[in-house]
């Protein structure tokens, strides 16, 4: 990477800190001039990342403005099935690209079940998961769009164990694909380079997850 996008990285982490700093501050604020003062904070953050690629600035704060209690990083999860050479995608609706079948884990669950339903509710398949291949910083991932917090990427090797109903409001397409030479992919949510260390993983079970 280079030096000038090494430098807007550390740029949009800053504007990150404050809208956790802003976030934090309005969850313990009793005086209502710190209210006033965290929210201004709140608004320079959207504003800084927006202008940073996250979106437009009235849709970053409205994002920011709807999360609650003390500032922590998102976890998303990601099932990995694999069959000989060829990954297990879907097709996303938001921009027509593929990637793992998975999203935001529910608070109300545990990981390995949320990647289950995951996989079922966007792929059709019944599936388990069977080991943790890897946990990445979405900060790091090359070619992802900036986003308005930290995310914890889970990837979870499965194991596929037979079909089911489909839900087809975030997805459109399913299908099996070579690992090496996968269709275009939604970056923000997967990218080559992902796929071919998780394909590594997968091939040595004795191999410890990968992380940030």
């Amino acid at each position: 990477m280079s030096a000038e996008g090494v430098r807007g990285l550390e740029w949009l982490d800053w504007a990150r800190q404050l809208a956790a700093v802003a976030q934090n501050g309005l969850h313990y604020a009793t005086d209502q001039f710190d209210v006033v003062r965290y929210s201004q904070v709140r608004e320079i953050a959207s504003a800084m990342l927006a202008k940073g690629g996250a979106g437009r600035i009235g849709d970053v704060l409205a994002v920011l403005e709807r999360e609650q209690g003390y500032t922590t990083p998102k976890v998303d999860v990601r099932g990995v099935a694999f069959h000989d050479d060829r990954v297990l995608l879907v097709r996303e609706l938001t921009d027509g690209r593929w990637t793992l079948p998975g999203g935001w884990a529910d608070p109300t669950e545990v990981p390995s079940a949320a990647v289950e339903r995951e996989i079922a509710e966007e792929a059709g398949y019944r599936a388990r998961a069977i080991r943790l291949l890897a946990c990445w910083d979405r900060t790091r991932q090359e070619g992802a769009q900036p986003y308005p917090f930290r995310v914890y990427k889970l990837f979870f090797d499965c194991r596929i164990l037979g079909s089911t109903q489909r839900d087809e409001s975030e997805t459109d397409a399913v299908g099996w694909f070579p690992v090496h030479d996968p269709p275009p992919l939604s970056l923000g949510r997967v990218t080559p380079g992902q796929l071919t260390h998780l394909y590594a993983l997968h091939r040595d079970p004795l191999s410890p997850a990968a992380f940030h």
